[in-house]
């Protein structure tokens, strides 16, 4: 547990790039240093410096894991063009003695429950945690694939940690499962601008699920595989490209093309905070789009022309895969959940699930009124601010999932 003195390091640091990186406040950013720094840091060097890495790394994005050694923390941060630890020591009074940008240090994950287990897949070894129940194991294996982006075993979100948390809860309850770093998290070298979506999700599940069928402590193992909105969203490609699986769970899966998605949340999200910045998002995204489909696309467009900084090669893939057509060829029984007040993937996405489905007989719908994006609750008009703050899963959710595996 982090002491107060920790946690109070921890949330200053949080406050400093925000205020440096984000919002551009330098003299409020100053004003953490100890007088030692600033005496040799002065505020335009401050917003020198800021503009220079600007310049090298793209616009700053978010934080994506804080670890610490003592004194020192690494708040590993993506930014547009590339990710990296920024470098923050303080004293004992809480005040910032030391800052640097280096390249991300991979600490330990420290599991309360399960052990490591790592898998080949290609050329990288994915990093993963294994949990096994001694008591009631009910042999039944739950694979977890997260959605887009470079995301971690847990699935972490600011403090938030559903993949965590369900397979825990599950793992009490009997049922086994793996979970594992994406790897473009862990090996982004491994993924480059030809790299498709299967090279990013499908290769690497399909290798999971044979080092399982070949490992002797898993034959009588049933395998479900769990997916979480992009992950979702390729179950059906999955599935189908696997005869090991006996049942796949969908969690706000879209059902519809990403840049629609993609499309709508901005949309979504300039009505909830009008700002000239964000319209100036809103048309270049929509521009963006635009091209991608019109004819002048193809695999040899750059990838500034195209939605999100994905290559070309990436977006084809998506383009090429249709999840409502692959979905109609899957056997074996479908669980699909979606939380009501998620905006990113919407309950149109979960009516086509179901207006596609309708004649089959082992799909199995559910749809919860106060759920978000992360199958937390909240109220009213969901907000992106919500992942902000720890919550859980609701129990209704991990409810439902566990009764579907169990059967």
């Amino acid at each position: 547990m982090l002491s107060f003195s920790q946690y109070n390091n921890k949330v200053i640091g949080e406050s400093f790039i925000k205020l440096l990186l984000q919002e551009k406040k330098y003299q409020e950013a100053h004003s953490f240093f100890d007088d030692t720094i600033k005496s040799k840091i002065s505020v335009k060097l401050l917003e020198d410096t800021e503009l220079q890495l600007r310049n090298q790394l793209g616009g700053f994005k978010c934080i994506i894991e804080v670890n610490n050694e003592g004194n020192t923390y690494f708040y590993y941060s993506d930014f547009e063009k590339m990710k990296l630890d920024v470098k923050i020591t303080f004293n004992d009074h809480s005040k910032i003695i030391g800052f640097f940008f280096t390249p991300h240090k991979e600490f330990k994950k420290v599991n309360s429950l399960g052990k490591d287990l790592k898998i080949r897949s290609g050329n990288i070894d994915l990093k993963g945690t294994i949990l096994i129940p001694e008591n009631n194991n009910l042999k039944k294996l739950v694979l977890f694939v997260h959605g887009s982006g470079p995301q971690d075993r847990d699935e972490t979100i600011y403090e938030n940690k559903p993949f965590k948390e369900i397979a825990e809860i599950l793992f009490e309850k009997g049922i086994a499962s793996y979970r594992f770093d994406k790897r473009t998290l862990t090996n982004p070298e491994s993924f480059d601008e030809k790299s498709t979506v299967d090279n990013e999700v499908t290769n690497d599940i399909i290798a999971i699920i044979n080092y399982f069928k070949e490992d002797k402590q898993f034959k009588d193992y049933e395998i479900i595989v769990l997916g979480h909105s992009l992950g979702a969203n390729l179950l059906a490609r999955i599935a189908n490209k696997s005869n090991q699986i006996s049942k796949i769970i969908l969690m706000a899966a879209n059902a519809r093309p990403l840049e629609i998605l993609v499309a709508e949340q901005y949309d979504y999200l300039y009505k909830l905070n009008p700002s000239q910045e964000l319209l100036e998002a809103v048309n270049n995204v929509k521009g963006q789009i635009a091209f991608l489909n019109s004819k002048d696309f193809n695999v040899n467009s750059p990838k500034e022309k195209l939605p999100l900084n994905l290559s070309a090669y990436y977006w084809q893939s998506l383009l090429d895969y249709n999840p409502l057509k692959e979905i109609k060829k899957v056997k074996i029984p479908i669980l699909i959940l979606q939380g009501e007040r998620d905006y990113q993937v919407s309950m149109k996405d979960f009516e086509l699930w179901k207006s596609t489905l309708k004649n089959n007989t082992k799909a199995t719908f559910i749809s919860y009124p106060k759920l978000n994006h992360l199958f937390m609750s909240g109220d009213g008009i969901s907000d992106p601010k919500e992942y902000l703050i720890k919550g859980n899963v609701d129990a209704k959710v991990i409810e439902d999932v566990f009764d579907f595996v169990k059967k």
